[in-house]
């Protein structure tokens, strides 16, 4: 007899980062992979290592006060992103409220944060991988600017960081940690007030 698997409650206290990017070498340094420094960051402070492969992601899992945060990185190139939060929703039971997208956004200064829920995706196919595959674009998103060029953006988002944007990245990725840490800790609103505004 066929029995349906019961999936159990979502862990109260478990949430899911999810730094967008692309997997590869080749792409360790682009602007595409801010989503990727800021998952390292994270894992950096707290002792954590993303290694673990589950999901079509690189994952990892550190603790944040009585929290559990599981942090990945997908590997399924950004454009599919939408597969592996689906994939790693399920696997992991979080909740969407509690599911943090980190993300580059092309129509933001260089290093400017902007903390939103809903909305569009603004042009990034990353993110409309993971609204089609969620089925809603009720997702937090941490977008991280990186300056819009004249022309197309495509050759631009998957080139590297001049060396003066790399000598801002420690405090900008720092700062993006931080306000993930202040939304978990304090509650969305509190991060989109405290980091919002600058």
């Amino acid at each position: 007899m066929f029995r349906r698997k019961i999936q159990p409650p979502p862990a109260a206290d478990r949430w899911l980062v999810i730094g967008l990017g692309n997997p590869g070498r080749e792409y360790e340094r682009s602007r595409h992979n801010l989503g990727f420094l800021v998952a390292d960051e994270l894992a950096r402070r707290h002792g954590g290592r993303i290694s673990d492969r589950a999901a079509k992601s690189l994952t990892g899992r550190i603790r944040l006060g009585d929290r559990e945060l599981v942090l990945s990185k997908p590997q399924t190139m950004m454009n599919l992103s939408g597969q592996a939060a689906k994939a790693l929703r399920a696997k992991y039971n979080v909740p969407l409220d509690r599911v943090l997208i980190v993300h580059d956004d092309l129509d933001l200064p260089f290093g400017r944060l902007r903390i939103r829920r809903g909305g569009s995706s603004a042009g990034n196919h990353g993110i409309d991988s993971v609204i089609e595959s969620l089925g809603t674009n009720d997702v937090i998103r941490f977008r991280v600017g990186i300056g819009r060029p004249p022309g197309d953006g495509v050759d631009y988002v998957l080139s590297p960081f001049t060396e003066l944007e790399r000598t801002q990245l420690p405090e900008i990725v720092g700062r993006v940690a931080d306000a993930v840490e202040v939304a978990v800790e304090h509650g969305l609103e509190r991060a989109m007030t405290d980091f919002n505004r600058a």
